[in-house]
């Protein structure tokens, strides 16, 4: 069983900048690919990066640039540093967790087996 809690989301100004955190509960954290995914009211959930088991990283068209995706292995801690944001990143923001390699298809929900609860981040003017 694997079980995920974000945390760090919060208020911030427009050009600010957060880190979220996902602490990862598992037997086994070096066999996990991760992910970090967003969804805003009314809005399909969108992926945002992801870290395959072997550490390779890859990121939406979205987050390029602005986020970077990272992992402490040694806490079983996956991140997700934001910066330069707007008003457009407002959501909740999930981490994510599967078994398998995500390779092309990192950013379909299917390839996530566990979930967190998802933590705010909202962006004022």
């Amino acid at each position: 069983q694997v079980q995920l809690v974000e945390s760090g989301g919060g208020s911030v100004q427009s050009g600010g900048s957060l880190r979220l955190s996902c602490a990862v509960s598992a037997g086994s954290y070096s066999r996990l690919s991760l992910g970090w995914f967003r969804q805003s009211p009314g809005k399909e959930r969108e992926g945002l990066a992801a870290i395959e088991k072997d550490g390779l990283t890859t990121y939406a068209n979205s987050a390029k640039g602005r986020f970077t995706i990272s992992q402490d292995s040694t806490k079983s801690t996956l991140f997700l540093q934001m910066s330069s944001l707007t008003l457009e990143d407002t959501a909740k923001y999930f981490c994510a967790a599967g078994y398998g390699y995500l390779g092309s298809s990192w950013s379909r929900e299917s390839e996530y087996s566990y979930w967190g609860q998802g933590t705010q981040v909202t962006v004022s003017s």
